[in-house]
């Protein structure tokens, strides 16, 4: 069970701290609630000037600790122009007066926590220039920014607090319709600043994820078949490597893992005596590499580099045992990089930008 609490909190990302706690007036707080800027449709808007709003808008999470690429809790902004005017002044300038209102919501249930507008004056020698240098004014040091932030965190918090039992009900729904991906990132993207509700969490996450495993495992070991009949020795041990021990079908797993290593370890054995047989050592150092020490020809394979061995000159030799050597340092990186492409966990939730923001158009 602690494995698996390991592999969820290294491979999900989070964004959660280090102590829990139910204090909403603490700004460290604050950084366990992650929020994405976003920019939907804004009429009138020019093209050019939606970076500029998503800069401003990323320096307010940032600079308030809450910045993050994830897509549950969302800034988004509306813009109205107030007035567009030409400066009497020589040359004539374009006047903007527009007020941005930003609104912190859940992306998943289009619930909006808090709103703040903020009024923006911006003179410029054409249009796109007097807009853009009335967002450029946006500055997340302004009292209603730090005010609208704060409501927002409480928000969110005071949302998980009191609807912690239906959101891991949901969760457990969405294992039940083996959704398992989602499910995980439902239970994990609870703050650790609501206490009591992360920790019932992670105890669903946990054995959420085990259901992750037990359906995924006899597809692995299926797959595993697949690819070992065609060779693909690598690809094969890739999805068996994964498998935890706690799966029910571990110890199958295991024996298949075994057997894969026994046949590459014969097929690698058969071409070092065939390139051996052609005086072809250099060849011959490179299939016995091949061979893991805890096949069952490694005895076979150490007999056959001694004769190699014994028969090269003492420059051959040194050679011969650098080759050797590499070889070896090539099959144990291989081995970690098989089990890195296989480090089960979900990433449902990781550096997902939100894809469904049309919502936030209505006003």
């Amino acid at each position: 069970m602690k494995k698996i609490k390991l592999l969820i909190s290294t491979i999900i990302c989070i964004n959660l701290g280090i102590s829990a706690q139910n204090n909403l007036g603490k700004t460290d707080d604050v950084g366990r609630i992650a929020i994405c800027p976003v920019v939907g449709y804004i009429p009138d808007m020019p093209a050019s000037a939606e970076r500029t709003l998503l800069n401003k808008m990323g320096q307010i999470t940032s600079k308030n600790g809450m910045a993050s690429a994830g897509n549950r809790f969302i800034m988004y902004p509306h813009i109205s122009i107030v007035t567009q005017d030409i400066t009497a002044t020589a040359p004539p300038m374009h006047a903007y007066n527009l007020d941005v209102t930003l609104y912190i919501a859940d992306n998943m249930t289009q619930s909006i926590f808090s709103s703040a507008t903020i009024s923006l004056k911006g003179v410029g020698k054409n249009p796109t220039k007097a807009y853009m240098s009335a967002l450029k004014t946006l500055n997340y040091k302004r009292p209603e920014v730090k005010t609208f932030i704060q409501e927002g965190k409480d928000k969110i918090v005071e949302y998980y607090n009191s609807k912690c039992d239906f959101i891991l009900k949901d969760a457990e729904s969405l294992a039940g319709r083996k959704e398992f991906d989602e499910a995980i990132y439902t239970t994990t993207s609870i703050p650790d600043i609501c206490k009591d509700c992360y920790m019932k969490a992670q105890d669903v996450a946990v054995s959420i994820f085990k259901q992750k495993m037990e359906n995924e495992c006899m597809q692995n070991i299926a797959d595993a078949r697949a690819a070992k009949a065609k060779d693909n020795y690598d690809l094969a041990a890739s999805y068996l490597s994964g498998i935890l021990p706690d799966v029910s079908c571990y110890a199958d797993a295991q024996a298949l893992l075994k057997e894969i290593e026994d046949h590459r370890c014969a097929i690698a054995l058969g071409k070092a005596k065939g390139a051996w047989a052609s005086q072809n050592a250099r060849e011959a150092g490179r299939w016995l590499g091949e061979i893991a020490s805890d096949s069952k020809c490694n005895s076979e394979a150490t007999a056959l580099g001694n004769q190699i061995k014994s028969k090269l000159k003492a420059d051959e030799d040194r050679e011969w045992d650098f080759v050797l050597k590499v070889q070896k340092d090539q099959v144990a990186l291989q081995k970690e990089a098989i089990k890195a492409v296989r480090d089960v966990g979900v990433a449902w939730g990781k550096n997902q930008q939100p894809t469904n923001i049309n919502w936030t158009n209505m006003d």
